[in-house]
């Protein structure tokens, strides 16, 4: 494996590279999406470290092999947070650089936006070895083509990011949360729509399927979140009676939902992305064969897990094709993920544009082969 401690050292790596490269950080995501087949190894974990931080502008840089628990750590020491709210799905070792190549947001992301949303700039190096900027390390520049928010989401196969800059907020004074029992999944799909369309900014919306439950938050200082979560509790009277749950039992909850904790143990895992009122058929349709999973997102993101075969796998994307959306396998056997797709396949036009921006960052195409599709 080649751990390159400097961003010159790094470049020189993937010029000098005779084939291709797996490139990855502290390496937590390799049992998502397809895995790759490289001559050698690339990881970023000794480029790391915080470069940037400047509380008064809500703007953090950090190199990509830095760890997400220790930026998490420093902007909790100065009252601030991630505006998506990260999901640890992955656990405590997942880097920046990996949190952003994938383009991974939990629950905030309803009302707050993905990761992608608020990356301000990167560093890179594409590859032919060439180093890269792109963006600033403002909220507001001006500087041509946003291509940090291209390499949001590539999974390493356009270019290495080497830092990133985003923006960061103040975490809320206290947060509430209104619990709704004994729903069914279209009932709690619409009690998180309810809420949604209500005027008290809700910034969760979650449904439990094997608790029959649905959790909606509110964020604020502690007299706005009391004043809200009341009137909200009061308005979704027609769901049946409300339960409020105070700060420290809500973020308790909301970070169990963050990363997933109430997926029961299995072998793959899917997300799915969907129009909210589509959740609840695919969950039904989807039990008889051993696939569990909940709503997040208002009902629009479907989390589910079950067996780890292609009959299974074929059912889950045929149940989010069906309901015009799209879907990831985050998590499954190399056996499996080696011979099916693992994100849905591309329209013709969409994918000569892939082919020809991938080209322009990686000729040689050495990053990351057949990650996200076969190659």
């Amino acid at each position: 494996m080649m751990t390159p401690d400097t961003e010159e050292a790094l470049a020189a790596a993937i010029r000098d590279a005779s084939g291709p490269l797996l490139v990855q950080g502290n390496g937590t995501k390799l049992s998502m999406l397809r895995p790759v087949q490289a001559a050698a190894m690339l990881s970023t974990a000794n480029l790391s470290g915080i470069t940037l931080y400047a509380p008064n502008e809500l703007v953090m840089s950090a190199k990509a092999g830095t760890r997400l628990s220790e930026i998490e750590k420093t902007l909790a020491e100065a009252g601030q947070q991630m505006i998506c709210e990260p999901p640890h799905i992955h656990g405590e070792n997942q880097t920046i650089g990996g949190i952003v190549a994938s383009n991974l947001s939990g629950p905030r992301r309803v009302t707050g936006g993905a990761i992608r949303d608020h990356v301000l700039g990167v560093r890179a190096v594409n590859g032919s070895g060439e180093i890269l900027k792109f963006g600033g390390r403002v909220l507001k520049n001006v500087t041509g083509l946003d291509v940090a928010k291209l390499l949001t989401g590539s999974f390493g196969t356009l270019a290495v990011m080497t830092e990133v800059t985003f923006k960061v907020l103040p975490v809320s004074e206290a947060t509430g949360t209104i619990v709704l029992r004994g729903l069914d999944a279209e009932q709690g799909v619409a009690a998180l729509s309810a809420g949604l369309g209500s005027p008290f900014f809700v910034t969760g919306a979650a449904y439990l399927p094997a608790e029959r439950k649905a959790f909606l938050r509110i964020e604020d200082f502690a007299t706005s979140v009391k004043y809200r979560t009341e009137k909200l509790a009061g308005q979704l009277s027609e769901f049946g009676a409300a339960e409020i749950l105070g700060t420290e039992d809500s973020i308790a909850l909301w970070r169990d939902i963050r990363d997933c904790k109430f997926l029961e143990a299995s072998e793959a895992v899917w997300r799915l992305s969907v129009v909210p009122s589509a959740g609840p058929a695919i969950l039904r349709a989807l039990a008889p064969l051993g696939v569990t999973g909940f709503l997040d997102w208002g009902g629009g993101l479907v989390n589910l897990t079950g067996p780890a075969d292609q009959a299974t796998h074929d059912a889950v994307c045929q149940a989010a094709s069906v309901a015009g959306g799209t879907w990831w396998l985050m998590q499954a056997p190399e056996p499996l993920r080696a011979v099916v797709d693992v994100v849905p396949p591309e329209p013709v036009a969409l994918a000569a544009i892939r082919a020809r921006v991938q080209a322009s960052f990686d000729p040689r195409g050495i990053l990351n082969p057949g990650r996200l599709r076969a190659a």
